[in-house]
């Protein structure tokens, strides 16, 4: 079942390619048909991207209130009117309307399908499934591609063509219930229970359905009591490392011209010397491929030789593959017009194997746990606003410097993305998020982040000065954490047994002693656990799912007498 909801989510994958592509091939026609100012094309183009932006602020709000379920409907019903009202335009402005609704249906499909994949998939299988949606994002592009191609000059079709996906992403929710996550959180563990054995193919009551719901109830019930991230917590010292890398990266892979490629492959193919309307569009076909091809092998490496080296060779063969493209555009000779194809290749090859991919593995990655929705969502905004500035831009500075100046820019934008990769960005391959959200409390350069480390190493000096606290005054301190916690009915009656793990643990005694020292003999308060009230949070949650009592609420309490030392 759970390839069934991914492989209908994924449709919508299918909607984004094929609004992003289908624009190439009608662009010549629609050009002959309206008289279009390279301003006006650009506004045009870049309209589905506009609209994302706007689609990607309601998205977050829309999936929360009302469901994944539903607002993936709803955007079904979007793509659908914006295939419909773009096939019926007798104006540019009409159509820059149609593609804004597009748009808009993007952004929200964008946000909403991989976190309704990744919230119904089982955890062993989360990320296989949903790359799901980034391939079919390319599989959408070439589709897009080749209606091009199939229906030549009849662009009304072409456009049209995009409400079969949507009609069937429509259709194919209908059958399908919200996350067992979202349902958890509106309407209760039954119903959750039921989602769970539909997506396992299993009954209410299997053993591993209770403990994943164990699971889902537990971590909601945490969410709940935290106080709600704020837009400023993403310039905090131990926040803001990850901000530049999540934001960095979007802004190097836009800069390094992707959807002008996309949007502007025949026009590409033209400026290099293709003649003919169908043989650029058929040598556009032959990207859409190399695209697909790309996406799986980038999805077969990027946990086999790590983030750092994927992102080397994307941004070296990104800026070696434009340089080409920039001097065949540059020059009159013949020969090097075969150039600039190779060169437009090999740029598909490897931004589709890595650049593309790889900044959303990323952001998923780098946030702290209490941020990340806001982090991803900040990323996600960069996005689009930037994919807007750049397929903009592109007719404008194509008509001003020529298309080789234009890809010589896009070339020193992936030289600098490989300073960026060595100063800024870690390699987070097999590295718990834990560690990574240790890391960075740590203050240490993101960077030094390697795979295997569990933990930054403690600092002596704070943990030999953490003795100093009395191990009464440590123990009345983790009462008082216990007492504002969510797992307080569990954790209450062994607050002793807790407090005497805390203050064996390097790591949570300094916590704990800092805590002291700012509060002294006076109560305890949320105000005043400042940092250090992460780090503690993770040990009471730790402790509470080795709990006797959490354990035995998931069919397994025979098995674990004794908190997890671990």
């Amino acid at each position: 079942m759970i390839y069934v909801v991914a492989i209908i989510a994924g449709l919508a994958g299918i909607l984004f390619g094929f609004d992003e592509g289908v624009i190439a091939g009608a662009l010549g026609y629609l050009r002959e048909a309206f008289t279009i100012t390279p301003s006006a094309e650009g506004f045009m183009t870049a309209a589905v991207p506009l609209g994302a932006l706007f689609g990607a602020l309601a998205a977050g709000w829309s999936a929360e209130r009302y469901g994944r379920r539903t607002s993936l409907i709803a955007a079904a019903v979007l793509f659908v009117l914006g295939a419909v009202a773009s096939s019926q335009i007798t104006a540019v402005w009409m159509l820059s309307a149609a593609r804004l609704i597009l748009g808009f249906a993007v952004g929200v499909a964008a946000l909403v399908a991989p976190l309704y994949i990744a919230e119904s998939a089982p955890a062993r299988q989360r990320g296989m499934l949903v790359s799901i949606y980034q391939l079919a994002v390319t599989l959408g592009i070439l589709g897009a591609y080749v209606v091009n191609y199939a229906f030549d000059d009849d662009w009304r079709t072409m456009f049209l063509l995009g409400a079969v996906p949507g009609l069937a992403l429509f259709a194919g929710m209908l059958f399908l219930s919200d996350t067992p996550r979202w349902l958890a959180s509106r309407r209760g563990p039954e119903a959750a229970r039921e989602a769970l054995a539909r997506l396992h193919g299993a009954v209410s009551g299997d053993p591993e359905i209770e403990r994943e719901l164990g699971q889902i109830m537990a971590a909601d019930q945490s969410v709940r009591s935290e106080k709600g991230a704020q837009w400023r917590d993403l310039l905090a010292q131990g926040v803001r490392p990850a901000l530049i890398v999540g934001v960095g990266l979007f802004a190097l892979q836009q800069f390094s011209g992707i959807n002008a490629v996309i949007y502007y492959a025949p026009t590409v193919f033209r400026e290099a010397g293709f003649d003919s309307h169908g043989t650029q569009v058929l040598a556009t076909m032959g990207i859409g491929v190399v695209n697909v091809l790309m996406t799986l092998v980038g999805m077969a490496l990027i946990d086999r030789i790590g983030r750092k080296p994927l992102l080397f060779i994307g941004f070296g063969g990104a800026a070696a593959s434009l340089a080409l493209i920039a001097l065949g555009a540059w020059t009159e000779a013949q020969w090097l017009d075969l150039i600039a194809v190779v060169g437009l290749i090999a740029y598909i090859a490897a931004f589709a194997a890595s650049l593309g991919p790889l900044p959303y593995v990323m952001m998923s990655e780098v946030y702290p746990r209490h941020i990340r929705a806001l982090g991803m969502s900040m990323a996600t905004l960069a996005n689009w606003g930037l994919n807007f500035v750049v397929v903009f831009s592109f007719p404008i500075l194509v008509a001003a410097f020529g298309l080789g100046g234009v890809f010589a820019f896009y070339a020193l934008v992936c030289f600098v993305g490989l300073f960026f990769t060595r100063r800024y960005v870690p390699e987070t391959n097999g590295v718990p998020l834990e560690a990574i959200e240790a890391h960075l409390a740590s203050g240490q350069a993101l960077r030094l982040l390697r795979p295997g480390m569990t933990a930054p190493a403690p600092d002596m000096r704070a943990v030999e000065a953490s003795l100093a606290l009395p191990r009464e005054r440590a123990e009345g301190l983790v009462q008082a954490l216990i007492g504002m916690s969510p797992y307080r009915e569990d954790l209450l009656p062994m607050a002793a047994r807790v407090a005497a793990l805390a203050y064996d643990n390097h790591q949570v005694r300094v916590a704990l002693h800092a805590i002291w020292l700012r509060v002294g003999q006076s109560e305890l308060s949320r105000h005043a656990l400042g940092a250090e009230g992460r780090v503690l949070t993770m040990f009471l949650e730790h402790v509470r799912y080795a709990s006797p009592a959490f354990l035995a609420s998931v069919g397994e309490g025979p098995n674990a007498e004794e908190p997890n030392h671990g």
